[in-house]
């Protein structure tokens, strides 16, 4: 007798660890990061880790809309002048909006067929990147891409923590991380923390 079990397709996205990232010396800005543990053939890593601030997430859905014209998209928490990356409030508000956001999107197997939605999702190349890798302009394929930002990325967030805390305990605590001596914790691609200059400016 043969037996098959239908395993109960599932995606859980968590939208987690806000992190204050410094532009420069005026400008600040926000990412989160974006975990994904699914079981789903739509997916080329079952597992992922990567940050993400608030104005890729608008970017991500301006193209999966005008790709799907006919779905409407989600809305994303409004971009309010009174935010205030220093009140936990409002960023526990925007990051529970993000994540409901991601929650919705996943549900849609058109939405899912999306090449950009898994590359924002599983690599950490900024938006530019993106569209190249998508239109064909890259030597690199949207797998590629994905495979390649998971083999640099083999550690999990909580085990970059505990490395973090066996260094001497002054250079944890200390804000910025480029002092430029030997490698920083941005130049690490641990797949959960965004170097600044990664991002587009």
């Amino acid at each position: 007798l043969i037996f098959i079990m239908h395993l109960q397709e599932f995606v859980t996205v968590l939208v987690r660890d806000p992190r204050i990232q410094k532009e420069d010396s005026w400008h600040s800005y926000i990412d989160y990061e974006i975990f994904i543990h699914t079981n789903s053939i739509c997916f080329t890593r079952k597992t992922s880790c990567v940050r993400r601030r608030y104005r890729e997430f608008v970017w991500l859905r301006q193209r999966l809309q005008s790709n799907a014209v006919l779905i409407q998209l989600p809305e994303l928490p409004s971009r309010t002048p009174f935010f205030n990356m220093n009140n936990p409030n409002h960023v526990d508000h925007r990051r529970q909006g993000l994540q409901e956001f991601l929650e919705k999107i996943l549900q849609d197997a058109l939405l899912l067929s999306d090449s950009r939605l898994h590359l924002f999702l599983q690599t950490q190349l900024s938006p530019e990147d993106m569209e190249a890798c998508v239109s064909g302009q890259t030597k690199y394929s949207v797998a590629d891409a994905i495979h390649s930002f998971a083999s640099l990325n083999r550690r999990f967030p909580v085990e970059d923590e505990e490395r973090k805390k066996g260094k001497n305990d002054a250079d944890s605590d200390s804000e910025s991380s480029s002092s430029g001596l030997g490698p920083s914790d941005d130049s690490i691609s641990c797949g959960c923390k965004a170097s600044p200059a990664s991002e587009e400016s």
